[in-house]
């Protein structure tokens, strides 16, 4: 009787873990670093979960070379890399210090130009430790 009762356990316990695991995978974490090996800055910590809930801020903004962003979401680095040598052969884009500074600095500009404030310094995104 132990046996099954333990057994029972165990499945309900693997099923369990295999549905979250599964789950997490598919849903984007809440805070990303931005940061690549041999950077300048320290890295920026970019809170996806608030800027897609709190900001409404529309997937396709960001996630612009994704045909449907809710399905399936290519990184940045997918195209956009630290040496810039995938986005040009990809075509032309830009490499990917330079695609997070144009997407970030640019929508944050015009937040503060509509009297919300946002980030635009170095040192406000790229925080030492």
């Amino acid at each position: 009787m132990k046996s099954k009762k333990g057994f029972i356990v165990l499945t309900l316990v693997v099923f369990l873990f295999t549905i979250s695991f599964v789950y997490a995978q598919q849903k984007p974490q809440d805070v990303y670093k931005l940061h690549w090996e041999g950077a300048k800055f320290p890295p920026t910590e970019f809170n996806h979960k608030k800027h897609a809930e709190n900001y409404k801020i529309e997937c396709k903004k960001c996630h612009h070379a994704d045909p449907n962003p809710a399905e399936k979401v290519m990184k940045c680095l997918d195209c956009h890399d630290p040496a810039g040598e995938k986005a040009a052969s990809v075509g032309g884009g830009i490499k990917a210090m330079d695609a997070y500074h144009k997407q970030c600095i640019d929508c944050h500009k015009k937040e503060n130009e509509a009297g919300k404030a946002a980030p635009t310094k170095c040192n406000e995104c790229h925080k030492k430790a």
